[in-house]
C-alpha cells in the first residue's frame, strides 16, 4: 500500500488529552435530528411515500419505495435509535422501515443496498429479528438477477441510451450481496460482488486516482464503450460524490474480503480528494473537483458525509500515521457539517438535517438544496468517530448474522 505522507492537513488545536469537541457536539446534532425527524414525520401526507429532498417552492419533496433514496429516511431513524436508545425512534424506524417491504424481490435498478440495505440491513443491526433477514436475502437475489457474466458486472440503469452502464455508485449495493451470501443466500453472491469489485477497479479509475461516474460496456462482447461524465461536469473531471462513492465503497469491500488491491484503491480515492487543489478550507467539496470557489459553484455536503463515514473506516485499516491523518480529515468534515452553514437551524430545512447537498446539477436537478442522503452518512460517520475514539464495539451489515 503507498504511503499516505503526502497528505498536508491543517494541525487541529485540541489536546489528545482533552475532551473530544466533536464527540461533545454530538448530542446537540442527534437532538436536532430529532426535532428536525419529529417536522418530517409530521409532514409525510402519503402513507407509502419517503422524504427525499425539497421542491423550488421550499416544500418537502417525497419518493415512492421504488426510487432509490427510499431507505435513507429509515435508516436516519434507525442511526437516531443507535444513538438515544430511546424505544420511540425503534418504533418509528420500524414503521417506515415497514412501508419498503413491497420491494423486497425490485429488479428495477440497482439500488438494493441503498433501499433495504439501509433500511432493514439497520433494522437486521439493531433489532435482529427473521423477518428482517428474509427481506435482505430476497434483495439480494433480485440485485444479483442483474449480473452479466459476459461484462462480470452488474447492471446500473434501464434507460437512455447506453448499451450497458455501470456507475460507481454500484460498489455502494455490493454489502447485502456480501451478507446475503454468509447467510443463505449462497457463495455465488460473494462471487458476483467481487467481480464488480474487481471489474471496476480495472475500467473506473483515471491515472491520479479519480472515478469516472460512467462506463458503459457492450454486453455481449464485454468491450468498454464509453466514459459519461452523467452528473459530473464533463468527462475528464471527477465528479465529487463519485469519488466519495469509490472511497467508501473499496474500504467496506476490502473489510469484507481482505483484498489488498480494494485497499489500496481507496487510499488512492483518499490521496486524491484530499490534496485536490480546489477542495475548500472547510473540507466540504463543491459538486465537482473540477470546479473551484470563482466559479461561483454550490457545495456537496452529501460528498463530504460519504467521505467521512469511508475515512473514518479507512483509517482502521493503514498504518497508525496514515490512519491519523486520515481520521484528522473526516473529523474537519463532520465538525464542519455540524454547525451553520451547513447544520438547518430547528424547525427549518422541510425537516431536513443537513444543507447545502447538490444532486445532479447538468440536469438541473436539486441544486444546493438538502438532501436525505446527505444526513444518513452524516449519522453514519457520527456514530462511526464515536464508535472508533470511545472503543464502542459498532457492527456492519456484512459483519451481522
Amino acid at each position: 500500500m503507498k504511503s499516505l505522507t503526502r497528505l498536508v492537513l491543517p494541525v487541529l488545536c485540541v489536546s489528545h488529552a482533552a475532551a473530544d469537541p466533536l464527540i461533545d457536539s454530538m448530542n446537540g446534532v442527534f437532538e436536532r435530528a430529532e426535532t428536525q425527524y419529529r417536522l418530517l414525520m409530521g409532514s409525510m401526507e402519503n402513507a407509502r411515500h419517503l422524504p427525499r429532498s425539497i421542491k423550488g417552492d421550499g416544500s418537502l419533496a417525497t419518493v415512492p419505495p421504488e426510487d432509490w433514496t427510499s431507505g435513507f429516511f429509515p435508516g436516519c431513524l434507525w442511526l437516531v435509535h443507535e444513538f438515544e436508545g430511546a424505544p420511540e425512534w425503534r418504533e418509528h424506524a420500524l414503521a417506515y422501515t415497514r412501508r419498503l417491504e413491497g420491494i423486497r424481490h425490485f429488479k428495477g435498478n440497482h439500488d438494493g443496498g441503498f433501499m433495504l440495505g439501509c433500511s432493514y440491513g439497520n433494522a437486521l443491526r439493531l433489532c435482529p429479528a427473521d423477518e428482517h433477514r428474509a427481506v435482505l436475502r430476497d434483495a439480494a437475489a433480485a440485485l444479483a438477477t442483474r449480473y452479466n457474466p459476459a461484462i462480470g458486472m452488474i447492471r446500473s440503469w434501464d434507460f437512455g441510451s447506453f448499451a450497458f452502464p455501470v456507475i460507481i455508485d454500484n460498489m455502494m449495493n455490493l454489502e447485502l450481496l456480501a451478507w446475503a451470501a454468509a447467510n443463505g443466500g449462497g457463495a455465488t453472491l460473494l462471487e458476483i460482488a467481487i467481480s464488480h469489485s474487481d471489474r471496476t477497479h480495472e475500467f473506473h479509475f483515471r491515472p491520479d486516482g479519480s472515478a469516472y461516474h460512467v462506463a458503459d460496456f457492450d454486453p455481449e462482447k464485454g468491450w468498454l464503450r464509453a466514459y459519461h461524465a452523467w452528473q459530473g461536469r464533463d468527462v475528464r473531471s471527477a465528479w465529487a460524490r463519485g469519488q466519495a462513492w469509490a472511497l467508501y465503497g473499496f474500504t467496506m469491500m476490502h473489510r469484507v474480503t481482505g483484498n489488498k488491491l480494494y485497499l489500496d484503491r481507496a487510499v488512492g480515492v483518499a490521496r486524491f480528494v484530499m490534496n485536490h487543489p480546489n477542495l475548500p478550507d472547510d473540507r466540504i467539496p463543491y459538486w465537482d473537483f473540477g470546479v473551484a470557489a470563482p466559479d461561483g459553484e454550490p457545495r456537496d455536503a452529501s460528498s463530504a458525509a460519504i467521505m467521512a463515514s469511508g475515512l473514518i473506516e479507512l483509517s482502521t485499516m493503514v498504518p497508525p500515521a496514515d490512519g491519523g491523518k486520515l481520521l484528522e480529515f473526516a473529523a474537519a468534515q463532520l465538525k464542519s457539517l455540524s454547525a451553520a452553514p451547513y447544520l438547518a437551524d430547528a424547525g427549518s430545512n422541510a425537516g431536513f438535517l443537513l444543507r447545502h447537498s447538490t444532486g445532479n446539477l447538468p440536469e438541473g436537478s436539486e441544486i444546493d438544496v438538502p438532501l436525505i442522503y446527505a444526513d444518513y452518512y452524516f449519522l453514519e460517520a457520527l456514530l462511526r468517530y464515536r464508535a472508533l475514539k470511545s472503543g464502542i464495539q459498532r457492527k456492519n451489515l456484512s459483519e451481522v448474522k
